[in-house]
């Protein structure tokens, strides 16, 4: 696995480096993450045995919950989705159903491991690529045999009518050369000319005329494996256009565009896609992360209408799902007993006792994200690698204006997002983001008419910016 020498301590130091407090959180986090890693050490025997212990996230919304999970599954490259219960409806209804989380977690991890393997292969692809551009370039230039395998595998080139008084003006260049051999000689260095041309970059705005295959699906997969009606639909309509020969079509486009086309059908043509489905089933069912938010949204309350009938029906069937189940997807068969699930939820209505107790003991970690305060949200202006100040420095510097944000500036946006989130709903660090786009909007309207200068926000200035913001109750409401 990726995590290999990564402790608890490790995991949550790294995490920290993007999420300020929620200490607890980190390490509930980091522990069930390392016991996987534990856990694939285990003989074969007792390895199945040891289910993940997933993790229930209360908190407003705002702390940090997403941001957890998904710096977590970055860290250690594990396929991972984010998706809402609300999202899904019954088995019967109309709506997405509960599995297809699972096949969008699989669809997460094949285009991983797809692009991986892109990568390892790119470079090799780079002279195969290069032949097909300098077929397109000069037609016929090329040997019998080597033409007929491009027309196999579907890649035939088809002739840039504008190449052709670049071959004309080197024909003439060898006019001395003897009649007899003056094609094939003609043609063979005319070709090494333009490779030259082509390795120097002096071809890339050349245009050339290519066949380009429109991405086909397998809807015959899709309907086994139980998508749902929209995925079905967009592949009946693959399938349509196939049969239809309108899968394919020529486009005239430069040699840089031209490049980019022609690598991908290479690389299609050289990933085995079946090897990749299978690693791609592995890593999902090894080390695949669900994180379920508003979960708290499908609690029933001391209800008994439709509407809470449905929601309870969405937790009975979610809870298949988290316990152990095996569910079709057009990659094959996943098992989900080892996904690692975390749910997430403000319960600020519901309690998490409101969920049907099958689903509750599914989730035994519990871990309660603590509102932020002032002093948090200081932190996350400056600490953090992504920190909101030093992205919008990043973002002015490209403009060649130098921003800065002083000390009380920072201390007087965390007072006003506090200040705010108190008296209105709170929204937590996405307060912020409101705030500092308030703070430099005028900046960021005239920048092209600051080049070269150096603006520096101060709390009077954010004070100028906010204040009728801020003294203005009702339109808090409506703009912070």
């Amino acid at each position: 696995m990726a995590l290999t020498g990564l402790t608890p301590k490790q995991i949550v130091e790294k995490l920290d480096q993007y999420i300020i407090g929620q200490h607890k959180a980190k390490c509930s986090v980091a522990v069930a993450l390392r016991n996987r890693e534990r856990r694939s050490q285990l003989a074969d025997d007792i390895r199945d045995e040891v289910a993940p212990k997933n993790i229930l996230m209360i908190g407003p919304t705002g702390v940090g919950k997403t941001e957890i999970a998904r710096r977590l599954a970055k860290l250690v490259k594990a396929p991972f989705i984010k998706v809402e219960a609300t999202k899904y409806t019954e088995v019967g209804y109309v709506g997405r159903d509960v599995e297809s989380m699972v096949r969008d977690l699989m669809a997460v991890g094949y285009n991983n491991v797809k692009q991986e393997v892109e990568d390892q292969l790119r470079e090799q692809c780079g002279p195969k690529v290069e032949e097909r551009l300098l077929d397109l370039l000069l037609p016929g230039s090329n040997d019998g045999d080597k033409k007929k395998k491009k027309e196999k595998k579907g890649l035939t080139p088809f002739a840039n009518p504008v190449s052709s008084s670049a071959e004309e003006l080197a024909l003439s260049d060898d006019a001395t050369a003897s009649e007899k051999g003056t094609k094939s000689t003609v043609s063979s260095e005319t070709r090494e000319k333009f490779r030259t041309m082509l390795r120097e970059g002096k071809l890339e705005e050349r245009e050339v005329e290519l066949m380009v295959r429109r991405q086909q699906r397998m809807p015959s997969m899709e309907i086994i494996a139980g998508g749902s009606m929209d995925d079905l639909q967009a592949g009946m309509q693959d399938l349509t256009n196939l049969l239809s020969g309108r899968n394919n079509r020529k486009k005239l486009m430069p040699i840089c565009e031209a490049r980019k086309v022609l690598t991908e059908e290479v690389l299609d043509s050289m990933i085995d896609s079946d090897k990749v489905a299978d690693e791609a089933k592995n890593r999902v069912e090894q080390s695949g992360i669900i994180f379920i938010d508003e979960i708290d949204k499908i609690a029933v309350k001391d209800g008994h209408g439709s509407q809470s009938v449905s929601r309870e029906g969405v937790q009975r069937d979610i809870l298949p799902i988290v316990e152990g189940s095996k569910v079709n997807t057009k990659w094959g068969v996943v098992d989900t007993t080892h996904i690692l699930f975390i749910a997430a939820g403000a319960f600020s209505v519901a309690a998490p006792s409101d969920l049907i107790p099958e689903l509750q003991g599914r989730f035994p970690l519990r871990v309660e994200l603590e509102s932020l305060s002032k002093e948090e949200f200081k932190r996350i202006l400056v600490e953090p690698k992504n920190a909101l100040t030093k992205q919008y420095t990043a973002l002015l510097g490209t403009e060649d204006v130098t921003l800065t944000f002083t000390d009380d500036a920072i201390d007087r946006m965390a007072f006003l997002a506090e200040d705010v989130n108190a008296r209105s709903e709170n929204i937590g660090a996405r307060r912020l983001h409101t705030i500092m786009e308030k703070v430099t909007e005028e900046i960021s309207f005239t920048a092209d008419e600051h080049a070269g200068e150096t603006i520096t926000v101060d709390a009077d200035y954010v004070d100028e910016k906010l204040k009728d913001v801020v003294t203005d109750t009702d339109l808090q409401k409506y703009i912070l």
